[in-house]
């Protein structure tokens, strides 16, 4: 839950009304902008239990929009409703089985509800008033969704976030969803503090504000000061009876899911997906595990640059009572600030791809920019779990993707259990191709994730795809936070920011499978691709450390920042696998060197000889002419300038005296890259900047690649000989 306030006012006096009417005059949804500081000055009287209204009397000017229409849902007995603390579809069934009037009731307001509004903007079509009345159906469906309760406010809040799907005007509303909704009666939070804590309120506090500061879908926020700190806090209290209102909800939604399955004869799970979305929001209600997932993302991701994660206070926390860290600033959607943007894209590769815990609900309300100029998260209650096998996955979808290796995309597809083992490998193949060529085509960082998503949807339906549980919310955690993005830059790419730390990883990574998948992607057919390699270090380089973090730019002709980062990479003990590729390459092109400079002398004095230019006696194949051409872009690429030119694999075709003529070419371009290395030769002074153990490293690469050098000559000499 978001806590989206402006600089404080001067300061308020901020006690605690004692009395039956506490709690009073909160009908109106209140915004985060009430303008309370950091400072609550002023303690607050303390207040007697027999001074308050029981909850089951609170005035009714005090009852949330919700509870006003759908109060009969929390007519559970006490047993009946503590029975629904955890997601468990039958034993909700149950309990609603016994209450079939209520389960009617409900199913009949949400059809009616919506059937109103369906039917209101049919109208408005054959009215022809559809543009002038757009604003207004926008606001109504806001208000259903309110009333309707938190499941649905949920999902609306799944698809607030994306400016490139919704019309404004119900983005705008639906925005409204984050952070917006009708607070319930103070007097009712109160007395569940004191209820779950076992300890009356202003044994707890020295202050706390006599309103919410903040309301949710599940809760609402109250600002607090620890009476044995003195530190100030936020007071996360939930909405009475919400997780029978929300199993009822979550129970006709799945019974919808399956329905919808059975007569589109789709091949995805659709009430396993409404089972996976429930679980989460079931375990979002639960406060104690809200706490103990903040303190376990705090761990892993508040020593990143820029990002905060506010501290959890266990001892005062429990299922239905969260006390947590205050923290002020702004909603992310709300400041232009793409550099945050760009933040949060690290930390989410890093939750995903790196550790695998990641926040499963980045909507704007939990995302914001404090005033020191950080990315503060929040809300910590919808997590997910991404398991190593399926990251490894996801970064081989990545890298075949951009790479156009289509073949291997839909075999990645199977691990990602988004295709059954079973499917045509080959159509696949041909659809896919079909469908992200074009988007590929301009570059990573042209990838829209929202575009790939929608190309998709056919190939998906055709082939029958599944979707599997856990993916609904990483896709849901990607797509928002481009959302986001887009917001503030209509161009932006959630996947080409991605994409340099992907690269880095599969570089550097020491996982045997990632290791296999650079291996697979950079020897193609048992050619060396190095165009691929060159591509791989390039984006990596747009990868910035997390010490500049976004904030130093790799610019292309920075040649001598290009050199130091290459070198640091792959002279670092992560590095060793792409170093070995790298010389092992290296040494091929030198190899190949020398025999090209042997063929240039040989053709030089057989051109003295009388009609020696007739014979031929190069010793160079069509493995060497294409390691000259590797060599030569190694070159470019280690002098910090790559080339953009095509790697061409073989000379089939060719006749013997026009491979001669582009086995000298290629050997003088080789040498003349030589030559040119004196005007780079400023640029290993980067050396000297390098850590101890990256130089010693660099001290021993020559012998190593004289010994490699010295085995394939061996090696040639042998073949020569014996064959």
């Amino acid at each position: 839950m978001a806590l989206h306030l402006p600089p404080p006012p001067p300061p308020l006096r901020l006690v605690l009304p004692a009395g039956p009417g506490r709690g009073r005059g909160l009908g109106l949804g209140l915004g985060l902008g009430l303008g309370l500081g950091p400072c609550i000055p002023a303690r607050f009287p303390r207040a007697r239990r027999s001074d308050r209204r029981p909850a089951a009397a609170a005035p009714r000017d005090g009852v949330d929009a919700f509870t006003e229409k759908s109060g009969y849902l929390f007519e559970l007995s006490t047993t009946e409703a503590d029975s629904l603390t955890d997601y468990d579809v039958a034993k909700i069934a149950s309990v609603f089985r016994r209450r079939p009037l209520v389960l009617l009731r409900r199913l009949l307001q949400t059809a009616t509800s919506f059937g109103r509004w369906f039917a209101s903007r049919y109208l408005d079509g054959l009215m022809e008033r559809s543009d002038q009345m757009f604003e207004v159906r926008a606001e109504e469906l806001r208000n259903i969704l309110v009333e309707l309760g938190p499941a649905y406010i949920k999902v609306a809040q799944a698809i607030s976030s994306r400016p490139d799907l919704i019309p404004p005007s119900y983005l705008d509303e639906l925005s409204l969803l984050q952070d917006r909704i009708a607070p319930f009666s103070t007097n009712v939070a109160f007395n569940m503090i004191e209820q779950e804590l076992k300890v009356p309120i202003d044994e707890l506090f020295l202050e706390i504000s006599p309103e919410p500061v903040a309301a949710a879908s599940l809760g609402q926020v109250y600002q607090a000061r620890l009476r044995h700190s003195g530190k100030v806090v936020a007071v996360k209290v939930q909405r009475p009876g919400v997780q029978a209102a929300i199993g009822l909800d979550i129970l006709i939604l799945r019974y919808l899911a399956g329905l919808l399955r059975e007569v589109r004869q789709l091949n995805t799970d659709l009430p396993a997906v409404v089972d996976e979305w429930a679980s989460s929001l079931f375990r979002e209600m639960d406060y104690q595990k809200e706490a103990n997932n903040g303190i376990k993302f705090r761990q892993l991701y508040g020593g990143l640059p820029d990002v905060v994660v506010p501290e959890m206070y266990v001892e005062h926390t429990t299922r239905r009572v969260l006390t947590m860290e205050w923290i002020e600033g702004q909603k992310l959607s709300e400041v232009k600030d793409l550099y945050l943007v760009e933040v949060g894209v690290y930390c989410s590769f890093n939750q995903l791809l790196e550790y695998g815990f990641y926040h499963a609900d980045p909507h704007p309300g939990n995302l914001f920019r404090t005033y020191d100029g950080k990315l503060a998260y929040l809300d910590f209650g919808m997590m997910g779990e991404f398991e190593q096998e399926l990251r490894d996955g996801f970064i081989e979808a990545c890298l075949h993707l951009v790479n156009r290796d289509f073949v291997a995309l839909s075999k990645d597809f199977v691990t990602l259990g988004l295709l059954p083992p079973t499917a045509d490998k080959e159509a696949v193949t041909n659809a896919l191709t079909g469908v992200f060529q074009n988007a590929v085509a301009r570059g990573v960082r042209n990838i829209s994730f929202g575009d790939l998503l929608g190309n998709l949807g056919t190939t998906m339906y055709k082939f029958k795809f599944q979707i599997p549980s856990y993916f609904s919310l990483v896709i849901r955690s990607l797509a928002v936070l481009e959302g986001i993005a887009i917001g503030l830059n209509p161009d932006y790419k959630v996947l080409g920011s991605t994409y340099p730390w992907i690269a880095r990883k599969v570089l550097f990574d020491s996982s045997p499978k990632l290791k296999s998948s650079l291996q697979a992607l950079l020897y193609e057919d048992g050619s060396f691709r190095v165009d691929r390699l060159e591509s791989l270090l390039t984006e990596s380089l747009r990868a910035r450390t997390e010490k500049a973090l976004m904030k130093r730019q790799v610019e292309g002709n920075d040649s001598r920042m290009v050199v130091k980062q290459i070198l640091s990479f792959t002279l670092t003990e992560k590095g060793s696998f792409v170093r070995e590729i790298m010389l092992e390459e290296f040494s091929k092109g030198v190899d190949a060197l020398g025999l090209a400079t042997i063929d240039s002398l040989t053709s030089a004095a057989v051109s003295y000889i009388p009609f020696g230019t007739s014979f031929s006696f190069s010793a160079l194949t069509d493995e060497d002419i294409t390691n000259l051409k590797t060599f030569r872009r190694l070159l470019l690429l280690l002098s910090g300038f790559p080339s953009n030119e095509n790697l061409s694999q073989g000379l089939n075709g060719e006749s013997g005296t026009k491979v001669d003529k582009r086995y000298l070419e290629e050997a003088s371009l080789a040498l003349d890259q030589i030559s040119s290395l004196q005007e780079i030769l400023p640029l290993l002074s980067v050396i000297s900047e390098l850590p101890p153990e990256a130089q010693q490293r660099l001290l021993n690469l020559p012998s190593d690649l004289a010994g490699r050098l010295l085995s394939r000559g061996i090696a040639r000499t042998i073949r020569r000989i014996f064959l």
